[in-house]
Order: structure tokens, then sequence, then C-alpha cells
């Protein structure tokens, strides 16, 4: 599920994240499950007046992805009022990395997310990195992102669930390190961690793509309890990079 392909084939994901999910909670309400946790995002807010993003800023999306997520929130709050369906939304920032011991981790067919295309690149399996645009207002031009560890997002997902059952109101959390780094600074890192040279090719800018998404996380904090443990892009970096020399030794065994 990707921003450009939203704007492409806007269809597909009104249809996902919109019209089945409604179709998943009618079916919740006849058998009188309760409780939901939402994997939303921080496309929602699309293009951000002020950084970090906290959960009151202005929701403005820029692209059918964050409109048909927002959708989904708007519904989410009705049927609390409505049927008593409680629900916690994660605003997902940029979910990056693996499991530490690499157990489990990305693998998209066809990839779409940075980190696994530029570690392709490092591993051979690809010729080069695309970046799209370098003309951003940001320091290197290139776009700035807010990635989270997998291992985190799981840890909010248990906490947001224990938070319900212990009967406490339907809540939206942002979930991210408050921390950004461009893309330039990723395939920087990713040639630090692996020791290879990454290629480079600059390419156009993609619609719906937003120059700098950082969140303020501090409201999970406080309520939920949630604290990253694996906050530093080296880190992520890392252990994505262990994945995927384990899936590079699967295909050639």
């Amino acid at each position: 599920m990707t921003v450009g392909e939203s704007v492409r084939d806007p269809a597909k994901y009104y249809r996902n994240n919109f019209a089945n999910t409604l179709n998943l909670l009618d079916a919740m309400r006849r058998h009188a499950a309760g409780h939901f946790i939402f994997s939303s995002t921080a496309a929602i807010f699309g293009e951000p007046e002020y950084v970090p993003i906290d959960e009151q800023h202005p929701k403005q999306p820029i692209n059918p992805y964050g409109y048909s997520k927002l959708a989904v929130e708007q519904i989410l709050a009705d049927y609390d009022r409505a049927y008593g369906l409680r629900s916690v939304c994660l605003r997902y920032f940029n979910a990056a990395g693996a499991d530490p011991d690499a157990r489990i981790g990305e693998r998209h067919d066809p990839e779409s997310h940075l980190i696994p295309l530029v570690l392709q690149v490092a591993s051979g399996r690809g010729a080069h990195i695309q970046i799209f645009g370098n003309d951003y207002k940001t320091p290197d031009g290139t776009c700035i992102r807010d990635y989270i560890h997998i291992v985190d997002l799981c840890e909010a997902h248990l906490l947001a669930l224990e938070r319900l059952r212990a009967g406490a109101m339907s809540a939206r959390f942002n979930l991210g390190n408050g921390s950004g780094f461009s893309v330039a600074e990723v395939i920087d890192t990713a040639e630090r961690v692996t020791g290879m040279r990454i290629a480079r090719v600059v390419a156009p800018r993609r619609p719906g793509d937003t120059a700098r998404l950082i969140a303020d996380s501090k409201l999970a904090r406080d309520e939920l309890g949630w604290r990253p443990r694996y906050d530093d892009l080296r880190t992520i970096v890392a252990h994505a990079w262990a994945w995927e020399q384990k899936m590079a030794a699967r295909r050639t065994s």
C-alpha cells in the first residue's frame, strides 16, 4: 500500500480501507466484538503546518491513501457514539526495521519501502536506488520521514488493546520517534551498516509526497506508557540488513 499507487488507482484504496473496513465493523457488531485497533497513518495530516505533528494537527490529506484512512477514523468515532464500539487509532509514521533476531521482516511484492529497497541494492539485487525529488525545502533537498521500528509498533498495539480492555475510552495516538531522517541520510546510514556503496539516481517527485513528516508521540508515551526501544536509525537499518541477508541466503541455497 503506497501513496503513489493510491493516486494512480484510488478505487483500490477506497475499497480496501473504507468499504472493507465498514464491512468488518458491521461483522463485529453482529458478533458483539467491542474493541478495534486501527492501523492509521501520518498521511491523514497532509502537508504539515508545523512539526513535530501532534494529534491536534489539522487533518488535510493530499492523496487517496490519507483520505481513505481518515474516513475510517471518522467511521470509528461515529460507531463509538452510536454502537459503543470502542477503538484506538494508531497513526504510524514510517514503519521500518525487522525482528532483531531476523525471524521476520519486510517482504512486499513488489517492494515499495525505502529501507528494504536501499538494502536490496546493497545486497546486489538492485542496480541503484531512486531518489524521488531532491529539491524539497529540506537541508539536503530530499524528503524527511520519521522511522519507527516494527517491534515498537507491536508494543504500541498491545498497550492499546490492554487500555481498551481496562475500560478506557476510544483514542487516537501518533506513533513515531520524534526524529526525522532524510532519504539521503537513510542511504548514507545503509552504506555505513553494510559497508557497500549504494548507487543513487534522482527521479522526479512522486504525486502526493510531502517534504517533512515527523511525529509528536508525547500522548502515546503519557497515556499508553509507550517507550520506543529501537529509536535510532542505525539500529533500524541494521535489523533490516540482517533480514535482507537471511533472505538472500535462502534464495541461493
